[in-house]
């Protein structure tokens, strides 16, 4: 980075916030506590900026840090840090050419020869405080160059032609319009879109539905339709454990799952023994630190649905537990066997411990 130094002579002796600021520093001091106050140097900077038609005079910076209570030099570090304060008087209107690659790509050379032939070289302030430029980096409107922000508008897609156009206008005291000054909205297409322009993707009837896929009021109904007359449904097929049919009065009571031939590959190791237990007689296999929800359900459909079972693995029964899981190496590393050991035998872990508080988010059940 280029050495910048702040202008003393032109700064004057003093400064001071217009009376309308004031507002706008309260608003952005109280967002930090009292002893983080500093946090809020560069909005205080942006705003004396402003002020102080549009750069960063000496007395400025002071005024920002006795405001925030920091010493000086802190204020000048970041003020002669980043580009976007100016450290020497800029014209009524400053314009930031935009000289980053895209813009580059695009003859953002030529608009500098334009700034130099109807203003003067960079950071030159015409003769009547009007106009002042300089070259600046990526001002991220890559889309549209080449660019230019003239205070705090852009101006997009610009020619030599009509870049000149503009700061005749500004010389001259006319009105400007920002943006693109070809014919496009924003970033779209000159000449306007040619795709999804018909008028139903933006009249609201593609967005009519009132109902989510499988909630229960778009469940299907008597009649065989959906719920509001929207098409029936499919149920829902990952339901975690099958239900018999309930009255409000009685709990739900979920019925044994036996674990399906399936539901194992053919992997190296030895297979632990498998049980097929009503739930209730389940153990909560999630107490053991590295079973969550999803791995209690994959180990029930193996057959593996008590402490004790996983508390008598083998190093082999390991290996084809793992091999059915997919992630080689974390039984051990987790030490599911010896935790399984303390809990079928009464005791707790701390793990088990804060499952049974409701400190582990991931331990609970998408029910709970």
């Amino acid at each position: 980075m280029a050495l910048r130094r702040f202008d003393i002579e032109a700064g004057g002796d003093s400064f001071s916030f217009k009376s309308e600021t004031e507002e706008k520093i309260a608003f952005w001091r109280a967002k930090y506590p009292a002893d983080r106050q500093r946090s809020a140097v560069i909005p205080m900077l942006w705003l004396a900026q402003k002020d102080n038609n549009g750069w960063l005079s000496e007395p400025a910076m002071r005024e920002v840090a006795d405001r925030l209570e920091i010493p000086y030099i802190r204020v000048y570090e970041v003020a002669t840090f980043y580009t976007m304060f100016r450290l020497q008087p800029v014209g009524k209107f400053h314009i930031q050419l935009c000289g980053t690659t895209p813009c580059m790509l695009r003859g953002a050379e030529k608009l500098r020869d334009v700034c130099i032939e109807e203003i003067g070289p960079g950071m030159f302030v015409t003769d009547d405080k009007r106009l002042s430029w300089e070259e600046v980096e990526c001002l991220g409107a890559c889309v549209n160059a080449p660019m230019a922000q003239i205070n705090d508008d852009y101006f997009e897609d610009l020619t030599p032609e009509s870049f000149r156009n503009i700061i005749a206008k500004l010389k001259n005291g006319a009105e400007v319009h920002p943006g693109p000054q070809i014919d496009r909205i924003n970033s779209g297409p000159e000449g306007g879109t040619t795709v999804l322009t018909e008028p139903h993707l933006f009249d609201g009837s593609r967005s009519t539905a009132s109902v989510l896929p499988n909630l229960p009021g778009s469940l299907p109904t008597a009649d065989g339709g959906g719920a509001k007359g929207l098409p029936a449904q499919a149920a829902p097929t990952n339901t975690k454990r099958e239900t018999t049919e309930a009255t409000p009065a009685t709990k739900t009571t979920l019925l044994p799952k036996a674990p399906p031939a399936e539901a194992a590959r053919d992997v190296p190791g030895e297979r632990p023994e498998a049980v097929n237990i009503p739930v209730e007689n389940r153990d909560d296999l999630k107490r053991i630190k590295g079973i969550g929800p999803s791995n209690e359900d994959a180990l029930n459909a193996l057959g593996i649905c008590t402490f004790r079972q996983i508390a008598e693995w083998t190093p082999a029964n390991i290996d084809w537990v793992e091999g059915n899981l997919s992630f080689p190496g974390r039984i051990e590393r987790e030490q599911w066997v010896s935790q399984a050991k303390d809990l079928a035998a009464g005791r707790e872990t701390d793990f088990s411990r804060r499952v049974d508080a409701g400190e582990v988010p991931s331990s609970q059940d998408d029910e709970d």
